[in-house]
């Protein structure tokens, strides 16, 4: 529990350029999120497009993350994968790379039943001694990871925390009380952060961060100061953001942001595609009235 992992930290994006990974922008956007004040970064998860880059591509992205920040904020390497084998594959080379955490979503596609995702993280856990962060998010992975599990899993020493992409923010009070020890709790959604927060959480694995870091930032400075209007005030800029880099199946409306702010291409990878016009309004008209776009 020696690292921290609180505030806005960062789901990152992976620039495309012509098919390929764009190292030279990947490096800048890292690096200008620590200097807008990002408290930690997370590479490779689903924002990330991970489960479309080659292993190679994967792990030179994680590489180059950890190169930039430079032990100046966390980071979580993105390591899961539905297959046992390869997310302890992943989870090795982010150790050897020296992440400072591992993010693991719960294995997609399988549905495996609570033993088997308790299974899962513990066989990870076992054989890498790197900590874990729990990805919970059955929206995309069709399992959802039980309070009892993540309480049975949480008594494993280097099991020490969860992004959580539930929506249920009663779950944040409700897993405090099963525990009764530290856990860091993570929100993954932009749109829940506050309330999230106001049950027992200590921050975000933020999409909107991509293109707002300082905004994400300084809410969650400003809640960490009782400031509570500051807050809603920012809380309220930020939120038609969230909703609009959701228009879309996420990465389509974040990518098409950074175009817009000019840190990357809009590239993605399908089965991820160009979003459409109408989506692309919408993204523009939220960075503006934000005032991150004129």
């Amino acid at each position: 529990m020696a690292t921290s992992f609180t505030g806005s930290c960062t789901a990152l994006i992976t620039p495309f350029r012509n098919g390929k990974v764009d190292d030279k922008a990947f490096k800048a956007f890292v690096a200008w999120q620590i200097e807008q004040g990002t408290e930690g970064v997370v590479p490779c998860g689903t924002t990330g497009e991970s489960p479309t880059l080659s292993h190679d591509e994967h792990q030179r992205v994680t590489e180059m993350c950890i190169e930039v920040a430079k032990g100046k904020v966390p980071v979580m390497a993105g390591t899961g994968s539905n297959s046992t084998d390869e997310a302890i594959s992943l989870t090795r080379h982010a150790k050897k790379a020296g992440a400072d955490a591992a993010l693991v979503v719960t294995p997609y596609y399988n549905k495996p039943t609570q033993e088997g995702l308790y299974q899962h993280f513990k066989a990870i856990h076992d054989a890498v001694d790197l900590p874990i962060i729990i990805y919970n998010i059955p929206a995309r992975s069709i399992v959802d990871m039980s309070i009892d599990t993540m309480a049975r899993l949480a008594k494993l020493p280097n099991i020490v925390g969860v992004k959580d992409a539930t929506y249920d923010l009663a779950r944040p009070m409700r897993l405090r009380i099963a525990l009764q020890k530290k856990f860091w709790q993570l929100s993954g959604e932009d749109a829940s952060i506050v309330p999230f927060l106001s049950q027992g959480g200590d921050g975000c694995i933020s999409v909107t961060a991509n293109i707002a870091p300082r905004m994400c930032a300084d809410l969650h400075a400003a809640w960490r100061k009782r400031d509570f209007d500051n807050v809603d005030r920012l809380n309220m800029k930020l939120m038609p953001v969230h909703d609009a880099l959701f228009c879309e199946v996420s990465p389509g409306p974040v990518k098409y942001a950074a175009s817009l702010i000019g840190v990357c291409s809009s590239e993605t990878r399908l089965p991820i595609c160009e979003i459409a016009e109408a989506s692309k309004g919408k993204v523009r008209s939220a960075l503006q009235g934000a005032g991150l776009l004129n």
